[in-house]
């Protein structure tokens, strides 16, 4: 009977909690709930202020910064500018040593990943100029042809 009760347990984890919860003391639940209301009501209490006080500051601030905005909103777009330059600077600048690096890096042969699509689009480039260079030599042969045959006519007649 005792496996029995062992194995609903085990499958039934949810059940078996609640059955422990009524095998637990009252004074144990009582202590449990007791931390969480204070542990709750505390939070509940430390976001009110910092709520009270956020509300306080902007009432403090605001007319500052109508006063100042003449200067602050100019001054806070240079400075986003300067800042967006930088950033934007600095990485064209890691994305150039990385091209850089990757460049030295197959020129020396040391084979660095995408180096073998590179090169299947490379000679694929190749097979495709040939045949373009191919296709142009015979177009111009043929219409050379054509025009001195027409060119011979117009002579003729």
């Amino acid at each position: 009977m005792a496996e029995l009760h062992q194995q609903y347990q085990q499958s039934h984890p949810f059940q078996a909690q609640q059955g422990m919860m009524q095998q637990q003391p009252k004074s144990y639940q009582v202590a449990k709930a007791a931390t969480a209301v204070t542990a709750g009501g505390s939070l509940l209490v430390l976001s009110g202020l910092v709520l009270a006080g956020t509300v306080i500051c902007l009432t403090v601030a605001t007319p500052l910064l109508v006063i100042f905005s003449p200067v602050l909103v100019p001054a806070v777009i240079t400075v986003a500018l300067i800042m967006t330059g930088f950033l934007a600077s600095g990485g064209f600048g890691v994305a150039a040593i990385s091209v850089l690096s990757w460049i030295y890096k197959y020129v020396t042969g040391s084979h660095p990943p995408g180096a073998d699509k590179l090169d299947s689009a490379r000679h694929k480039l190749a097979g495709k100029a040939r045949d373009i260079k191919d296709r142009a030599e015979q177009f111009g042969q043929q219409h050379m042809g054509t025009e001195r045959g027409q060119h011979g006519q117009h002579q003729t007649s």
